[in-house]
């Protein structure tokens, strides 16, 4: 539930730890054709459209590190996700168990379309090696959450849309 703690100058509201896509059985047909061709294609070459086997020459790496990726992604798809509290504070924000001093944050977004289904608010890091952080507001007033975190850090005002990295991702439901 989305609420304003002025006595503690605290705003807080709940977020699943990861949304979850919707695939259809067309979805899992095409990335097992694409499982397919790379463990395929780390065990074989096609020379004078000739199938010739690697053997010793194979990429077990490459097949090993798919093989991986299919186990993570299968017990992922397993497990419900849990819901996080996101708290914005006086001293920086809080993810669930993890905290984030406003001086480690280089600034933030708040991205609010209707028309996209898109209300998310973003941090950028001043540490290179941190990934941006992208947390839906649901049903938080998006004016109220930029109006209290312009008084703490600075505003990205250049980003107009969602990066690049989270259009794939929602297209390539992964």
């Amino acid at each position: 539930m989305p609420e304003k703690n002025n006595s503690q100058n605290i705003i807080q509201w709940q977020v699943p730890e990861y949304s979850k896509p919707k695939r259809n059985k067309t979805w899992y047909l095409l990335a097992s054709i694409f499982v397919f061709i790379c463990l395929f294609l780390s065990f074989f070459t096609i020379s004078a459209w000739k199938i010739i086997f690697l053997g010793a020459n194979s990429n077990f790496l490459f097949a090993l590190i798919i093989i991986i990726s299919i186990a993570i992604m299968i017990v992922h798809d397993s497990q419900e996700a849990r819901m996080v509290t996101i708290k914005l504070g006086p001293e920086g924000v809080n993810i669930g168990r993890r905290f984030y001093d406003y001086d480690a944050i280089k600034n933030f977004c708040v991205l609010y379309k209707p028309k996209q289904s898109l209300k998310n608010l973003y941090f950028e890091f001043n540490n290179k090696m941190m990934p941006r952080l992208a947390i839906p507001l649901r049903r938080q007033d998006a004016l109220t959450v930029r109006n209290y975190l312009v008084s703490y850090i600075d505003e990205d005002l250049d980003r107009v849309g969602p990066p690049l990295s989270e259009q794939l991702t929602k297209l390539l439901k992964l």
